[in-house]
Formats: C-alpha cells, structure tokens, sequence
C-alpha cells in the first residue's frame, strides 16, 4: 500500500515541480520586460534634457551676449524661470532615481536638497505673476516703465521671491530640531514623506502650495482684464496691447502646465498592472513636459528671441561648416 501511494504522489511532485518552474520561467522574462520598460523610459527621460539643456544654452548665450535683452526686465525674469526650471528638472531626476535604485544620503543633504527643489517649483509660478505686472506696467503705464522695470529691480524681485519661498522650509526645519527624534543622524532614501516628523509639516505645505497658486492666479488674472480694457479702447487687433494680453494668457496657460505637477500625488492612490513603473511615468507626464515645454513655448514665440536664435544658429552652423572645411583641406 505504501508503495501504491509513493507511486500516486509522485505524479503529483512532479506536476508541482514543473508548475513551478513554469511560473519562474513566466516570472523572469516578465521583470525582463519590466526592467527594459524602466531602461526605455529613462532614456527618453534623459533625451528630453538633453534637448532641454541645448535650448537653455542657446537662450543664455543668446541672453549673454545681447545688451538689448540683458537690459529689458522680462528676459531677465525668464532667464531667471529658465535657470530655476533646470535645477529642479535635475533635482527632480536625481530624487527619482535615488528612490528607484535606493540611494541612501544624510538627512541633512537630504532636506538641503529637498529645500532649494522645493523652493524651485514654485518660484516659476511667482516669476510668471512678475512677468505679468511688467507687461501691465507697459501697457497701462507706458511713462513708468523705464522707472518701474529695471534690471536691479528684476533681480532684487527674484531674490525676494525666494527669500518669501525659503520660509515655510525654515519653519518645517524649526518643527524637525524640536521633534523628540534623532532624524539628522540617520541616511535615508531621499523622499518628501521620509522628512516628514510632524503632521503640522502637512498643513504648511498644503498652505503654502494654496496660496503660491492662488496668488499668482489672481495676479494673472487682473493683469490680463486691465490689458484687454487698454486693448479694447485702442481698438486695434495688432495693438501692443493686445499682444501683451496673449502673453499674459500664455503665462496662464504656463501655470496650468506647473500646476499639472500636483496630479502626480492623485494618480499614486490608482495601483497601475506594473506599480515599478508609475513613478517614472508620473514624472515623465507631470514633472518632465510641462516644465521642459513651458519655457520653450515662451521662447519660440517671443519675436526677438526667436530673432536672435536664428541669427546664433545660424552662426554656429556656419562656423561648424567652416572647421569642418578647414579639417578636409588639411
């Protein structure tokens, strides 16, 4: 009888074996393709900088080497917005792979770096709000602009902006030193949640993020009614006026795209088939497009930019053409 029995559960081990060794052959070439969908989509990530850093090249050597748009208030602004929006797209990426790849850092690097990324995402929003009072002040108050718009103001205004945004992290440092924990000993993956010690770090950031956006909303929205009023007692289509109400409308149209950041906190309470892949999806479509195609939205309708990168590009492909020349006749 023992026998028989050997000889019916053998069947059985041997089905058991073979399904397992089935679900292990199923399993691997499924985190193949997980990990190769994670390799494609850091690609693509990393192509989109490229680009990103190539155009903001071209706009600060144009911004450089220009005295007209050094001079003028709103390039400086948007040079500023340029400059910040490639800190955080870099920041951003690093945060993203140290949790992916688990990178483990000080607390203190952590929350330094936290800091000026998080201050970074929402100066551009402020910036947009102050290159809309400089096209009101050159609409509505043409005599005042040389006065009101200069480049000491541009830069004094960006430093205020920041100063403004460098607050709220100084209180959540203040809230972490006065917590009970020995959190600034520790290495930690460097995530927003891991620096969280207190739910009062919540309502601050919740605050902050609802008055940034509200504020610049509002001030958007204003800029935009007093130029359109101007627009329409000139009665022209091609007015200034009326081409800085597009303007203004393209800078709500710029912070629709950073407020479209926020989203990414919405679609993590949705479980995706593949969870490993969420995060950079999330970052691609909420973090990566609209801050890689605000700027360059700006810059290839601005006429004198536009102007001014032809000419540059142009340059550059000619004296490229001619070492290359050179190269040959050697």
């Amino acid at each position: 009888m023992k026998i028989l029995e050997e000889k019916n559960n053998c069947p059985r081990m041997v089905n058991l074996s073979l399904l397992q060794s089935n679900m292990s052959d199923v399993s691997i070439p499924s985190n193949k393709l997980v990990e190769y969908a994670r390799l494609t989509l850091i690609l693509l990530i990393i192509l989109g900088y490229c680009f990103f850093t190539c155009f903001i090249t071209m706009i600060l050597n144009v911004f450089f080497m220009t005295s007209h748009l050094r001079d003028n208030t709103r390039y400086v602004l948007f040079v500023y917005m340029l400059v910040n929006d490639t800190y955080f797209l870099y920041s951003g990426l690093y945060f993203l792979l140290g949790s992916l790849y688990e990178l483990h850092v000080p607390v203190p690097l952590c929350f330094f770096l936290y800091t000026l990324s998080t201050v970074a995402f929402k100066v551009t929003p402020y910036s947009l709000a102050a290159m809309a009072v400089e096209q009101y002040v050159a609409i509505c108050h043409p005599l005042r602009r040389v006065e009101l718009c200069t480049t000491y103001r541009a830069h004094v205004t960006f430093a205020m902006i920041f100063t403004w945004l460098a607050i709220p992290c100084a209180i959540e440092l203040c809230f972490m030193f006065s917590s009970m924990t020995n959190i600034f000993n520790l290495h930690i993956i460097c995530r927003q949640n891991l620096l969280v010690v207190s739910p009062i770090q919540f309502v601050i950031r919740s605050i902050t993020l609802v008055l940034c956006f509200s504020i610049v909303g509002l001030v958007i929205f204003i800029t935009y009614v007093k130029i359109m009023l101007v627009a329409h007692r000139l009665s022209s289509g091609s007015s200034s006026a009326s081409k800085a109400g597009k303007t203004v409308m393209l800078h709500a149209f710029q912070l629709l795209l950073c407020m479209g950041s926020l989203l990414s906190n919405l679609t993590e309470s949705f479980q995706m088939k593949q969870a490993e892949l969420q995060p950079l999806i999330n970052f691609f479509i909420f973090t990566c497009l609209p801050r890689l195609l605000s700027p360059m939205i700006y810059g290839f309708r601005d006429e004198a930019l536009r102007k001014y990168m032809k000419s540059s590009l142009a340059r550059f492909v000619h004296n490229f053409n001619g070492r290359n020349e050179g190269w040959v006749f050697r």
